[in-house]
This record gives structure tokens, sequence and C-alpha cells, in this order.
């Protein structure tokens, strides 16, 4: 499979002169990066003459702050991150996308006693980072006539699945469909998830990049991009190979979850990575506003570009 990888460079463009470029992920390495792990591993980023630093973050909070303080290139966040945050006025942009789809969840005990949403009056539900997934949980009870005074929010400090499974909370918003119920299984318990999208709140990209526009390198970043979707298609095309690629990153990523999680996450990495879909911007931004949570709708020129090389 080595061959395949080092066909598909050659077949790459043309080799520029080599660029360093950091990258702050989101949170420890993890399926969810795969395109990011496969294109360092297989010389995908090489082959378009970059050097790229991959920084795990101790506090999943800072990395798009750090992008926007340009103490980092580019920062792995997430969309509904991205408005709260330009709202409050941090210099962001986001320039690509990883994840395509929502990943986010409202993760119950399968057989607990909440099994619609409008159970969930007068129950704790825990979260991890405050303003997106408080945002995203406000949306999904409107339509069944409440609001988040009517539940009883608990900050688990990212530990979503212990929280559950001990009873601390009766549900948790921040979970993710293809990491978090894998882990309740395989921690002996049984999970079921409640979609945003299809309980009031638009759809969206669950993970992007963002830089700051004012320092950013579009013809850089545009190679990034083009690394990281060679990337996703050698993943597609070859599972096994893509998996073994990944996993063989760092000892702790074989293990029986991420290899779950790698299975349900695939058909969720973006094609096309730095192609922008603005209406779906245009949307979750007057979905922002229309529930108070930023002071008035954002267009999509303010939010995200397409980095052009």
């Amino acid at each position: 499979m080595k061959t395949l990888a080092l066909a598909l460079i050659l077949l790459a463009a043309p080799v520029h002169a080599a660029d360093r470029i950091s990258l702050m992920l989101d949170w420890f390495v993890n399926p969810d990066h795969g395109p990011i792990i496969v294109a360092q591993t297989q010389g995908f980023f090489a082959a378009q003459g970059l050097e790229v630093e991959i920084i795990a973050p101790a506090d999943p909070t800072v990395p798009p702050k750090m992008a926007a303080a340009g103490q980092v290139d580019l920062a792995v966040s997430y969309q509904p991150q991205l408005h709260l945050m330009v709202a409050e006025g941090l210099p962001l942009m986001r320039v690509g996308t990883l994840v395509a789809t929502p990943l986010t969840c409202l993760m119950v005990n399968a057989d607990g006693p909440i099994q619609g949403m409008s159970d969930l009056a007068g129950r704790s539900v825990g979260f991890s980072v405050a303003g997106v997934q408080e945002a995203i949980l406000a949306g999904m009870l409107a339509p069944v006539g409440l609001a988040l005074t009517d539940v009883s929010l608990v900050n688990v400090n990212f530990a979503l699945t212990p929280a559950l499974l001990s009873g601390q909370v009766d549900a948790v918003i921040g979970a993710f469909r293809n990491f978090e119920m894998t882990q309740m299984r395989l921690a002996g318990g049984e999970a079921r998830c409640f979609f945003p999208e299809e309980h009031g709140v638009p759809a969206y990209d669950e993970l992007i990049y963002v830089a700051n526009p004012e320092t950013m390198d579009e013809g850089v970043i545009a190679r990034f991009l083009a690394a990281t979707e060679t990337a996703t298609a050698f993943i597609l095309n070859h599972p096994e190979a893509g998996w073994q690629a990944f996993s063989g990153y760092a000892p702790e990523l074989d293990d029986a979850l991420n290899r779950a999680a790698w299975a349900d996450t695939l058909p969720r990495f973006a094609l096309r990575p730095a192609a922008l879909d603005a209406g779906r911007y245009a949307r979750f931004s007057a979905f922002l506003a229309a529930a108070g949570l930023i002071p008035a709708v954002q267009t999509p020129e303010s939010l995200a570009v397409e980095p052009r090389g």
C-alpha cells in the first residue's frame, strides 16, 4: 500500500518550496482527525511542500483562541463555536471543513426515563463547552416548548460518558455519535442519541479549520487542504490501509474504540474540504440570532472563505 501512496504523491500538485505550518487540533488525536493524520503519515503534506506541526491541546477550549492570536496558523474548531466567537469580536475565519455533518448529539441511557425530548423537563444535562453546547441544546428544546431554564445544566468537564454511566446526570449534550455511543457500549451501557438536525437545529459542519483572516496565507492553506483531500480519497478507497496509516501514528490509537469510531466516521469526512456551503452558514447564523445567542445575523462572508491557491 506504500507503493499506492507514493503513486498518489507523484500525481499530486507540483512540489512547492517547503513551508512550515502549525495546526492545533480540537482535542487529543482521534478518528475525527483521520485525513490530517493520514496526510502526515503517507507524505501527502510533504508532496505539497508543507511541514505540518500537529499539536494536541491540553485544554480543548484554547485552539480557536490560539489561531485568533496568531500563535498557531490553523486550528480545528466547530462551526457553532465559530459563530459565537466571531460575534464576540475574535478575528477568525473558516478556511476549510474536516467533518461535514453534525456529530454532536444529546445522549441518554437507552432504557432510561428519557424517551423523548419533552422528558428532559426537570432533568439534569451534562455539558463540557459553555456556549456552543448550550446553544444546540436550547435549539433542541424549543420545538417541545422547553428552554434551558427547564433543565439543570451540569459541567462534567469533558467526562460525558462517565457522568451518564454513573448517574451523575440524566443526559449529556456534546457527545459524538461516532465515539461516545461506542464508548458507552464498551463500558457495559447502551445509549441512544437525539440528533440536533432532527430536532430543530439547522445542519452544520461539525469540524472546521479556522485561521486569523488578517495573517493567514491562503496559498499555504489551499495546499494544506489539497493534501487532506488526497488523504480523504485514500481513506475512502482503501479503508483498511487508511486505518493502518492512522493507527500507526501513535500506539494508543490502535484499540477497539478507535477502530469502531474509524468506521463510523469515514462517511462524514468532507470530500471537498476547501468547498464552502455559504447557505449553511447563513442558516445557522439566523438560527442563533433568532434564539438570542448572537446579536445579529452574520453574513457568510464574515465567517468563511474558500482559500485560493
